[in-house]
This record gives C-alpha cells, structure tokens and sequence, in this order.
C-alpha cells in the first residue's frame, strides 16, 4: 500500500510541477486578545482561498499573501475580522464574541464561509469545550454538546458493546457521514446485529479517533449527499486535526463511579515538530483503559424453574443477580496519530495524515443458570452435577483501526486552486469467547474447550479524490471533482470448534462457507455553483453522479439552497436536497448464527443471518439490496443580536425511500424444526437454525424536527465572565410503509415487527435540551451543564397496551479547574451529580429483560445506565 501511495504522490507532482505560482511577499505579526494577551490558535486564511495558517504559542503567524488580498482571522469565541494587505507587518486585536463568525470547511469547497454566511446550519465545536464536560470519548463528548446526536454504550450485545452505535437526528448510523480533514473515514467492520438503535446498521468507529488529536468538530445539520456522497442523509461530522501548534501538551485524568466500579485512566500527549523547511507534523500519543460497571437485577429464586434441583437453589440464593454483568465492558486502547504539511513551491501544499488505533475489550454474555444446561452438568464436565453452578461466557474483541491520507493542495492561478489526494482506511475485528462450551461436542466426545475463536471481520477502502475550485468573480464560485474508491470486506472463519454443531455456547463461529472476500468499487463526480446575486443574497446549486459496481442502477442527487442576510446581523436560510445511500458490503454479504433472547424463552437461542444474495432469500422474494434514498427540506434563520448574543432555530423535514432494514426474526409458525409446514420453515431446517434475518429495502420513513441555539457570551461576574449556551432538538420519526415480498406475506410473517419498529420511532430521545454555563476567571473556571434526555418508549412485543414510556431524564455535570499558572491547571468533575437512572423496566413490557436480569432496557437509550462519575485531571502545556 506504502508504494501504491508513494506512486501516486510522484505522479501527481509531475502533473502539476509545471504550473508557474504567482509571487508574493511574506505577511507576519502577532494577535492578541482583548486583554492585549497572545491568543494562539488563530485561524488566519486569505479570503477566497484554502491558504492559510494558525498563530503559535506567542499569537504569532507568517504566510505568503499579495497586497491587496484580505486576511481574515477567525477563533472560536471571537468575533472574526478581515484585514487588507498593504505590508509586511500586520498586528491584529481579536474582540471575544460569539461563534458566528468563525471560518468552517464544511459545507462549500469554492469560497470559505463563516457560519453566519452558510446556507446550512453548521456547528463548529473547539476541543476545550468539548472536553470540558469531563465525558471520555468523543461520541460521549459529542451527545452531551449536540442535542441532535446521540450514542450510549449497550449492555450485553456482543461486539455492538464495544462500538457504541451513534446517529444524528435518530436517523441511525448509517446515515451520517463522517469526515476527518474534509477525507472520508472508513467505516466500522462490525454490523450493529442485537436488539440496539441502530440494529442492522454500520457506523464509523469514533473510539478510533482520540480528542487529543482534534482541533475542532464541524458539524454540517443537513443532507448533504450532493456535495458529500454516500450516506449524508442527516448530515456530516468532520473531524478536523490540530495542525501547527507551537505548543505542547499532556494530561492525564482518572476516575470512578460513585458504585466504585468502572475505574478508567486516560494520558495523551500532543506536540508540535519541524518538518523541513516551513513544515510541521504534529503529533498524538494517547491511552485510554476503563473497568466494566455492573447494574444487573436480582430476580434470586424467583427465576427458579418449578423442578429446580438443590444445587441450583443454593445457587440463586447465594447470587441473587444469577451472575449478570450487565454495564460498560472493560476496554483498553492506544492510540497514535499523526498530522503533516509542507509547502510545495509559494502556493501548494503536501499534507498528510495517519492514525492507528488498537484497542481490546471484555463484555459479557447472559449468565447460563445452572437450570438452563443442565446438559452441561449432568455431563460432569465442569463440576460434579451435585456442584453445578452454570457458567457466564465473555465476549473479547480486539480492534484495529487505522486512517492514512496523502494529497497535494495547489493554487492553480487565476483564482483556480485543486487538491489531489489519496485515503486508505481499514477497521477489523477479531473474537475471542471464553468461559464457555460446545454444547454439541461436549455430548458427543464428553468433554469440550472452554476458550474459542470464532473468528471476525475486516473492512476497508481506497479512495481517490481531485477536486478543483474557482473564483469566477466576487459573485461566481464553482467546484467540481471526481472520486473513485474500491472497498473490501472479509468475513474470516473462525476455528473448527466453535462453529461445531450449535457452536461455542453464546457466540458461534464463523463457518467456511460463511466465511468469504468480496469487494466492490464505485466513480463519482460532482460540481457545485455559488452566486452571490447581492452581498445579502446567495443562491446556490449542487449535484453528484455516484455509480457503485454492485448495485444496478446509478444515483444522481442535486441540492438547492439560498441564504438572505438580515444586516451585517442575521440570515434566513432554506434548502432542498435529494440523497441516497448505498448498502455496505456487510448488509449484503454478512452470514453467520448467532445466540439472542426472543419474547418466547427466557434463555438465549441460536438464530442465523441469510446474505441478500443467498439464494434461498432470493427465492423468497427478496430483492437485491439497492439504494436508500431521501429527500430532505430544511429552512431556518440565525442572527447575531450582538457581539455576545446570537440565536438560531432551524427545522427540517427528511423522507427516506427504500430504507435498508433488518427483519425480525423469521421463524416457525405452525411447524417445529425437524418438521417444516411451509417453505419458509424448511429454510430455517436446512440452515438450523430457529429464526433468520435478512437485510431488506423495505421501509419508508418520515423524520421532522426542530434545532435551537442560543449563545450568551461575555457576562460579567466579579473578576471574570460567564458563557451561557442553551440548545435543544425535537424530532419525531414515524414509519409510513412496510414492503413485505408476497412469498412472505402468503405465509402470514410480518418482517418487522411492532418491536424492530420501535428501535427506529422511539428509542432514542424525541427531545434533548442542553444548558451550559461556563465562568472563566484568571485562575478559577466553573462549569455547569444539564442536559435534559427526552421521554422514550419501550415497544412491547404483546401490543401497545403493554409499551412502557420511560419519562425525561436530566444529567447534571459539574467542573472545577484551578489554574496554577497559564500552563498548569487541575480540574476535578462530577458526572450526573444527582445520581440520576433511567425509569426501572416492567416486566409486562415482554421485552428482553429476562426474567428482571435487567433493571434498565437493553434496547432503549438515554442517559445510560452509569450513574454518578467523579474524576479528576491534570493538564500541562510547554
């Protein structure tokens, strides 16, 4: 891969190391704040251009710039300001402010915008405050800073606990498309398969992207496919990587719940190092290890079955919670990523970047109570049969994943710039069960492993992107470009032993012929056009042409979008885009068994998922997985009342076509397996198992909803200030159509049942508002922030009469950091100080709260299931 990308780097050097740069002269000086401070960080970029750099540690800069070209300096929390060329030296004063006038990448590739001028909603969210609320990861981060995005860890779901499924706007994972440096991240090789939001989706691994590497996080709130591609249907997270920062970092943090479980430590370390002449690369080194938390039930005896023996009444007596671990997994990862440049001539620039993640983690499976094998015990295997006491098999993942960018950035002349650039990613996933047993072998050979690995999954992608831009004049941008990427999906066999039979006790192997390589590629070209008609109002146009080998038809989706300004104050902005995403490589090839809980049975059972293309699921109607696709309106207004106040409030109305879903579980109706009354069950026989499932472009869905801000900045409080931020979501998804093929609707089965629907209406929160306060003085910052999670509702399999609507739930961080000096501070934080839990799960409900093992639903989500958290944490900057 290394020499593929070197070849290419060569070659797109040759193409353009003939272009002959305009000269300019070197634009130096220094920014302060108000308080005449050096403000570091600065974004300083010439206008109508991607040139640009940050200022150092002093608040120094230095770039190439012409007389007459204006400069314009921008940082989050202060107000921007454009400045003419007409020297060498140019000093700046930046006024704090709110965060409308900051530059963001997102959204318009021609001609750089502030939020304010943007046709679309963008938030733009700097490191510090997203790591002020104390949250670990960045998805956490980000569900406590964005009401429109949600993730929460999932108890008990195999693989999914160690990926945390996350959506905006409760449209699912699959439809939000995520950036990093404006490159498309790869995403996750794991299929989200258990009873979660998100069921039957694929992600992108955030865990693999760690916060001591960003800057910033550019949030673009609208569909976006026409500019951006696949899977932009909610909208699009870039992730942008801090760059040139004259300044080095560490900190270090730890902390434990107020259970006294969930011990976690993070360190991370970033910097700065020369890179040639005028270069840098800047560095990330981080760690991250945290403990598993416990909150099972304690159904006791209660559970007991009604022939219960001695030995597993002494059992559930001694261990009222039957063994459950139910809670976050542990998980340890390492992290190094790294962010280069380098210029190229006077006016291009060679950038690059790479992250590599490992990580490893341990969640458990459904305690086998003694009373559920007694196979196993009565084999005196493991104890005595006297002795039995069951067993919990452990569910282990080891994730690798790993980004890698390379491209050439170029002025052209004339107002023309292009980027070239080539992304490799790759995500994977192995398996490891433990604790756990062959049931099938062991009543064969009378004995049976205890460790199995039943093997994982790997998914990557090459991309090749060239993109181009154009001034025309100050009311004409255009952009345009092309992009082609192959990816590659592997599905490895596990070993023999566990896939024998039924398989390895709690998550079977991969078999051979569920084991396989399959790749596809897809060509796509794009071009977007801005006319600014006045200063106050732009119209724009955007459409993308994207062709994938494994679907028969192409896509083609447009955009059209407007922006009128209220002033030099406020805006109206409206748009209307069509979008469309493709079926991953997963939802059209994955096959394998696996051990869940159905309403009917207290105790896992073995169920299988069919691949699209199997021909069995073919004969059964199903067709070939095509595209989703969507139509979204969105319109909405902002204005900046003045420098610390602004406001905006947004609603969209999104309509997805041919949405991709995973069945129900398809099982036996009249029939028994070994006795097959209708073709379908015959299919469950051969395949032997007791229910399948199958990916299927069969729902349409309806989502609308509303996004507020409000922004209050600069209040003075005794010897320092006080930031308020208020914001909120309110959304509601509604399913308008269920296609079931007419082989399946002869036989009476429902392909997705009232319980699959409620994982897509309402198991994420309809609301979340979220109240942030922030003092800032010299040496003492308080922060506190609640975030309110909206009411959900558990969907009961036995009718809406049993469905259990759990109430709004409000977290309550508090922070507290001492600066010692401008480089040394401590900070100690309190997540969720009142302790506060979602609302206990009835057992009427039918769902999977097995037998009352679960207090809190395993299948709905909203604040979690952690409680209390303290923590405490060091940072350093040298």
């Amino acid at each position: 891969m290394s020499k593929f990308l070197n070849l290419n780097l060569i070659m797109i050097l040759m193409l353009f190391g003939a272009f002959n740069f305009s000269e300019a002269q070197e634009v130096s000086g220094v920014v302060l704040d108000d308080s005449s401070q050096p403000l570091p960080g600065v974004s300083v970029i010439i206008k109508n251009s991607s040139t640009g750099t940050t200022t150092d540690f002093d608040g120094k800069y230095s770039l190439s710039a012409n007389t007459g070209d204006i400069l314009v300096f921008s940082y989050v929390g202060y107000d921007s300001q454009e400045i003419e060329v007409s020297g060498n030296v140019l000093n700046v004063t930046m006024q704090a402010g709110v965060a409308l006038d900051e530059i963001v990448l997102l959204g318009n590739r021609a001609k750089p915008r502030t939020i304010l001028d943007s046709p679309v909603p963008i938030d733009n969210i700097g490191v510090e405050e997203l790591t002020s609320g104390g949250q670990p990861t960045i998805e956490a981060m980000l569900t406590f800073k964005v009401p429109s995005f949600n993730a929460q860890t999932q108890a008990i779901s195999d693989a999914t606990a160690h990926y945390d499924p996350a959506d905006l706007r409760g449209l699912g994972p699959s439809r939000t498309l995520v950036l990093v440096n404006g490159k498309r991240k790869n995403q996750s090789a794991q299929v989200y398969l258990n009873r979660t939001p998100g069921k039957g989706e694929v992600g992108v691994d955030l865990k693999s992207i760690p916060t001591a590497a960003i800057e910033r996080v550019e949030i673009l709130r609208d569909g976006a496919s026409a500019q951006y591609g696949s899977d932009a249907i909610a909208g699009v997270i870039n992730m942008v990587l801090k760059k040139d920062a004259q300044f080095s970092t560490f900190s270090a943090k730890t902390g434990i719940t107020s259970e006294g479980d969930g011990f976690n430590f993070a360190t991370d370390f970033n910097t700065t190092l020369g890179f040639g002449d005028g270069g840098f690369i800047n560095l990330t080194l981080g760690y991250y290890n945290q403990g598993l938390t416990n909150r099972a039930g304690t159904p006791g005896i209660a559970d007991l079955p009604g022939d219960a023996r001695p030995n597993e009444i002494a059992w559930a007596q001694n261990n009222p919670d039957l063994g459950m671990h139910v809670g976050q997994p542990d998980l340890e990862k390492g992290d190094v990523f790294v962010n280069m440049s380098h210029p190229v001539g006077e006016n291009s620039e060679f950038y690059s970047f790479h992250g590599y993640t490992l990580r490893t983690g341990k969640s458990f499976a459904y305690y086998r109570a003694p009373y559920w094998r007694r196979d196993v015990a009565d084999a005196g295997f493991i104890t005595p049969p006297e002795d039995f006491q069951g067993y919990q098999p452990t569910f282990e993942a080891r994730i690798k994943d790993h980004l890698n960018a390379v491209g050439l950035k170029m002025d052209l002349g004339n107002d023309w710039n292009a980027d070239a650039s080539i992304t490799y990613g790759k995500n994977s996933v192995s398996y490891t069960v433990n604790n756990s047993v062959n049931r099938d072998y062991l009543a064969l050979n009378g004995t049976s492993p205890r460790t199995f690995h039943p093997g994982g999954y790997s998914l990557s992608n090459v991309i090749g992107n060239l993109d181009f831009s154009a001034l025309f004049s100050e009311m004409v941008s255009a952009s345009f470009g092309f992009e082609y990427k192959v990816e590659y999906f592997d599905a490895n066999e596990g070993d023999p032993l566990s896939y024998f039979g039924a398989g390895s006790d709690s998550f079977a192997g991969v078999k051979p012929n569920e084991a396989g390589e399959w790749d596809r590629n897809n060509f796509a070209a794009y071009a977007g056009l801005d006319f600014d008609v006045s200063e106050a109002l732009l119209l724009g146009v955007a459409g993308r042409f994207e062709s994938f080998s494994d679907v028969d038809d192409s896509n083609f989706s447009w955009k059209l979008f407007g922006r009128q300004k209220l002033g030099d104050k406020g805006a109206l902005r409206a748009s209307y885009s069509t979008g469309f995403r493709a079926p991953t490589l997963h939802q059209r090839h994955l096959t394998n068994s696996q051990f869940i809980i159905v309403a009917s049975s207290p105790e896992p059972l073995k169920q299988g998922t069919l691949a699209n293309d199997d021909p069995a699921v073919q004969a059964l109607g199903v067709p070939s997985l095509t595209y989703e696709t969507s139509k979204n309106f969105a319109a909405g207004i902002t204005y900046k009342i003045d420098r610390n106040f602004s406001a905006s409030l947004d609603f969209y109305n999104i309509k997805v076509e041919d949405r991709i879903l995973f069945s129900s579980q398809i099982g036996y109706t009249n029939g028994a397996p070994g006795a097959p009354t209708n073709p379908v069950e015959t299919i469950l026989d051969n395949s032997n198992v007791v229910a399948v499932q199958v990916f299927i472009n069969a729902g349409d869905t309806k989502t609308t909803g509303a996004d507020f801000v409000l922004n209050y900045r600069n209040i003075d409080m005794g010897s320092g200030k006080l930031h308020a931020n208020l914001a909120a979501n309110f959304n509601k998804t509604t399913i308008s159509a269920i296609n079931t093929p007419a082989a399946l609707a002869a036989e009476g089965y429902d392909i997705f049942a009232r319980i699959e629907k409620g994982l897509i209406t309402s198991a994420r929160p309809k609301s979340k508002i979220i109240l942030g306060l922030d003092y800032e003085s010299e040496k003492v910052n308080i922060g506190l922030y609640n975030t309110l999670f909206g009411k959900v509702t558990i969907t009961s399999p036995n009718g809406a009469a049993n469905d259990q609507d759990l109430s709004s739930k409000m977290a309550t961080d508090l922070s507290l950091s001492y600066n010692f000096t401008d480089k040394l501070s401590i900070t100690g934080i309190v997540n969720n100080l009142f302790d506060v839990y979602p609302d206990v799960t009835l057992a009427s409900t039918g769902t999977a709260q097995a037998g009352s093992r679960f207090v809190y639903s395993s299948e709905v989500q909203q604040l979690g299931q952690l409680g209390t958290n303290f923590s405490i944490g060091l940072n350093y900057k040298f």
